[in-house]
């Protein structure tokens, strides 16, 4: 299948200029700069559409280490800050048996709501449920296993029964691929990948394994849409997480891919860029390997000429990235503001030449911190406050300090862009999972969710033992406003709050303190003797889903009669 290779770094050296091409169109992206994406013939037709249509996301995801938890949990992060047409329902796909012979349906990633019609043991997704949508149509299948584990999922799987946990987001790459049935060869998305590996995975180090060998096997493909055509995941289980990393390779029918271990008093952060540099298949934690990766990934950087043996260890980011989308800074101001709170006793620069060269911020760095959920729940909602880059202040803020900035694009000549905040308007869900090795994993594994934008929303813990979902953060269709919905209470009141920002926020902030501190204060008190059967954990969830949403609905009436 015809491959995507672009353009938008540094110039490759000459040897990988040198590399046959097929002739190209240069699309600028933005009025933000003169880095334009290098398209050829069908790649050129299919990104117009897919600018048009796709949902896109431009997420930004938090890792951290055992050690540099304040309670020895491991978590990860996922902001989903997509726009258009959204699927923001966090829903459980139950534990399943399956009869020898079966096969699993592999179905096309399309991101928008609905994101699947069907059985797959999902109440949410059945036909009768999502009335005018068709039914979803694999586009291929893989043996299926004995017996699948149960799991949350949105847009991508989240936790599982056995902790192991997710966060995505999507990366600028040097290969694309289009999917079977779609004009490719690919089967593997990293919506499906994610799935499958909480389905049949007890460890990270097992599901990242698995994603790599069926994207190999299978062939990989990406969003497709300006953010990039690879995929990085946060992958986490009670005793360690990893970094993952992959992209098509350049025939459109398999994959490159790397993985590097988090080590245990560490944070990393990934910001729409790929950050894994050095491969290093000599350093090991408790005799296993702290870096994995597919034998391609120095097979096709040495057969391009962009590596050598002799250069020593080959940098993942350099060969394989294919930089910052959008504009200097996009990638980059996020890993500066999340790493300037996860680790504040680390100096790093605020202003770079260019990413994918040159590394300027690591994938992982240690941390005095110790770090609950509460502190990555404030991380998602920075705006860089008090910085030089602080989106509440100046004259683009306003009267009262309104963060949000609005594409220009075709609508000014201006060149230049924004402040990419890690807090986004735009944003459908994020979560935060929690993997505490000490306790059993009905209730150690928690996934706290916030529906809508991370500065707006109220996050909800989640134990995995509830085995279900509150009905109000399972409705989320949003082509119509619902009041059953705590995705449309929460999108309902930040809108409501850009009209006086700074003096309204104020108000949701407290509601948002009082609730998730009681929430956090509950979890931390989980304890081995106070497990909980399902129906208990349940209920749990379902009464604080419905404090959340009463409080939530009866914040426009308070704001109106305040401001």
């Amino acid at each position: 299948g015809p491959a995507l290779c672009a353009g938008r770094s540094l110039q490759r050296t000459a040897a990988a200029a040198a590399r046959s091409t097929p002739p190209t169109i240069r699309l600028p992206l933005c009025p933000a700069g003169p880095a334009p994406i290098h398209l050829s013939g069908m790649w050129a037709t299919s990104l117009l559409v897919a600018l048009a249509a796709r949902h896109t996301t431009a997420c930004t995801t938090l890792i951290v280490g055992k050690d540099a938890s304040v309670d020895g949990s491991v978590m990860a992060t996922h902001s989903d800050d997509g726009e258009s047409n959204p699927d923001a329902r966090v829903v459980y796909v139950p534990a399943m048996d399956h009869a020898p012979g079966a096969t699993r349906p592999i179905y096309y990633d399309t991101e928008d709501f609905p994101r699947f019609v069907g059985d797959r043991g999902v109440e949410a997704y059945l036909q009768k449920n999502n009335p005018g949508f068709n039914a979803s149509v694999p586009i291929g299948h893989i043996p299926q296993v004995e017996h699948t584990f149960g799991y949350f999922e949105a847009t991508y799987g989240i936790l599982n029964e056995h902790q192991v946990g997710i966060g995505e987001s999507t990366c600028s790459s040097v290969f694309g691929a289009q999917a079977r049935g779609h004009g490719g060869h690919a089967l593997f998305s990293v919506d499906s990948l994610s799935r499958i590996a909480l389905e049949r995975s007890k460890s990270a180090r097992q599901a990242v394994q698995l994603m790599g060998d069926l994207a190999v096997a299978e062939g990989f493909y990406g969003a497709g849409s300006f953010e990039g055509t690879g995929e990085s995941l946060m992958v986490i289980d009670p005793r360690e997480g990893f970094i993952f990393h992959v992209l098509p390779d350049h025939s459109g029918k398999s994959a490159v891919w790397a993985a590097q271990r988090v080590g245990d008093g560490q944070v990393g952060v990934v910001a729409n860029m790929f950050t894994i540099r050095h491969l290093l298949p000599n350093r090991t934690t408790r005799g296993q390997p702290d870096f994995l990766f597919s034998d391609s990934v120095h097979e096709i950087a040495q057969r391009s000429g962009w590596w050598r043996p002799s250069d020593g260890p080959l940098d993942f980011t350099r060969v394989y990235s294919d930089g910052e989308y959008a504009h200097k800074f996009y990638s980059g101001r996020r890993l500066w503001g999340a790493y300037r709170l996860l680790a504040p006793d680390v100096p790093m620069p605020s202003d770079y030449s260019d990413l994918r060269p040159s590394p300027v911020y690591p994938a992982t760095v240690s941390t005095r911190r110790k770090l609950s959920p509460l502190d990555l729940i404030a991380v998602h909602r920075d705006m860089y406050q008090g910085t030089p880059f602080d989106m509440t202040a100046g004259a683009a803020a306003g009267a009262f300090s309104n963060p949000d900035r609005y594409s220009a694009s075709g609508v000014t000549k201006l060149r230049g862009a924004w402040e990419r905040s890690i807090a986004l308007y735009r944003t459908s869900q994020t979560h935060v999972v929690q993997a505490r090795g000490w306790l059993p994993p009905t209730i150690g594994g928690v996934a706290w969710y916030g529906p809508h934008a991370a500065h707006g929303t109220c996050f909800l813990p989640l134990h995995i033992g509830a085995q279900a979902v509150p009905a109000p953060h399972a409705d989320a269709d949003p082509r119509s406003v619902s009041r059953r919905s705590a995705y449309w209470a929460h999108k309902f009141v930040l809108n409501l709050a850009r009209a006086r920002y700074s003096d309204m926020m104020g108000v949701v902030r407290a509601v948002q303190r009082r609730l998730e501190t009681a929430a956090w204060e509950r979890v931390r008190a989980d304890s081995p003797a106070a497990a909980a059967a399902a129906a208990s954990l349940a209920a749990t969830s379902d009464a604080e889903a419905e404090v959340i949403l009463a409080e939530w609905w009866a914040l426009p009436d308070q704001l109106m009669l305040r401001f």
